[in-house]
């Protein structure tokens, strides 16, 4: 291990406030944490009949830092290992008993130590699962089977959990891929609300009814609070299907969502992908009232020998002079520009010729260039800043397994090095 590894580890400890003359930490460093830290040993969650291991991984959705203590790290599951079936619209789900949970998690020796496994659940205290909702409630249209084919039953508890915020009162809010609903959960993982398009939720809020428009399952992807803890702030993956599926098709316009938490008012804005062929946005991270920090990227991994990921980006974005597109009447498409939805209007040129002004964007770091390695994974899939502007960055590691192609699961191989893909934080000092 370098001594410049071992100094920053011991900074870990101490904190940032307590770095010495002698340990030659600069701000100019680029790397003020070990530039990698991985789960240690990730337990098995279960072995397909095939001798596939699946992995008690996936805690890379998002991650929140904890304001008081800098080793420790809250990271988020999403709804569970699963791959396409061969039936239209199919879906294996791998563990149906799988509960979303957020783990808590210590930096120590260069590993993360999961401390704390919080599962989510209902507001009766039952656990929440992965499976797809009914209809009404979120559906996406998917059919689930498990591993034997026998067809699963959608559940109005399911949740494809994918934005992680930690507020000030150790209470979490969490955003999804299939409503989209917004939840908030108390410190031990019960819903205190669960806020959707539909009125399906708890607590009798709602979200506009234009995001039941939401791409299946490219819902609400990443999710941050204000500085001031006042104002929820959600991103949408993709252009949503509005009016309809084709609208969609070649569209850069992705949707910003804010929420007052006590009102319950909201507004949107436009936020413009760099190319239509893109994954989408990952995660939104709050700097201020109106700047964020935002992941943009494809679904390939970087430093691949063959078909390497050409976009890993972050940006930092503003909205403080961008049109809120809000509908004041409610509508089922939202408000119309010219007689069109903003995701019909395509891209830059559309939507600045309708009028609107979308949210700024300046590159902020390149994943693929900007660190000392390139950044093996695929999904770089959650965002924190620590004190000093050290940027944190968590990968989605799909619990060690990818889809086979053939209605099974397969070991989920970084091509770089051959190895299982695991859980990792990267750190990085950024001049946001």
């Amino acid at each position: 291990m370098k001594r410049s590894v071992l100094v920053l580890l011991a900074l870990t400890a101490m904190g940032f406030a307590a770095c010495k003359k002698a340990d030659k930490v600069t701000v100019d460093q680029p790397i003020v944490y070990p530039d990698m830290a991985e789960a240690a040993d990730p337990a098995l969650l279960m072995t397909t009949t095939a001798g596939v291991k699946v992995y008690n991984g996936g805690f890379g959705s998002a991650v929140a830092a904890d304001p008081n203590d800098s080793a420790v790290f809250y990271l988020l599951t999403d709804r569970g290992p699963n791959v396409a079936g061969t039936v239209a619209n199919s879906i294996i789900i791998g563990k149906p008993d799988f509960t979303p949970a957020i783990g808590k998690f210590r930096l120590k020796d260069g590993k993360l130590i999961l401390e704390a496994t919080i599962n989510l659940k209902n507001a009766t205290g039952a656990n929440l699962n992965g499976l797809p909702n009914p209809a009404g409630s979120g559906a996406t249209g998917e059919i689930p089977y498990d591993l034997n084919g026998a067809l699963l039953t959608p559940s109005a508890d399911g949740l494809d959990s994918e934005g992680l915020v930690l507020a000030s009162d150790g209470s979490f809010w969490v955003s999804d891929e299939y409503g989209p609903h917004i939840v908030h959960f108390d410190a031990s993982g019960k819903t205190l609300e669960r806020i959707n398009p539909f009125g399906t939720g708890t607590g009798g809020r709602t979200l506009p009814l234009v995001f039941a428009k939401r791409r299946p399952n490219r819902g609400m992807e990443g999710l941050t609070i204000t500085p001031d803890g006042k104002t929820l702030v959600g991103i949408m993956q993709s252009p949503m299907y509005n009016p309809v599926k084709a609208s969609a098709t070649g569209s850069v316009v992705l949707r910003i969502l804010t929420f007052d938490i006590a009102t319950g008012a909201t507004k949107q804005y436009i936020y413009l992908m760099e190319d239509a062929g893109l994954t989408g946005c990952s995660e939104i991270l709050a700097l201020s009232a109106t700047s964020f920090l935002t992941i943009e990227r494809d679904g390939l991994y970087g430093g691949a020998p063959t078909s390497p990921s050409a976009f890993k980006k972050i940006f930092k974005i503003d909205i403080s002079g961008a049109t809120d597109v809000s509908d004041t009447a409610n509508g089922a498409t939202g408000k119309l520009f010219g007689g069109k939805t903003p995701e019909e209007l395509q891209n830059a040129a559309g939507i600045t010729g309708a009028g609107i002004v979308p949210v700024t964007k300046t590159l902020a770091l390149n994943l693929l260039t900007d660190l000392p390695k390139v950044y093996p994974h695929d999904k770089a899939e959650g965002i924190t800043l620590l004190k000093g502007n050290i940027l944190v960055i968590s990968n989605d590691d799909d619990f060690g397994v990818v889809d086979n192609g053939a209605s099974g699961f397969a070991a989920k191989l970084l091509p770089g090095s051959g190895t299982v893909d695991h859980n990792r934080l990267y750190f990085k000092k950024i001049n946001p």
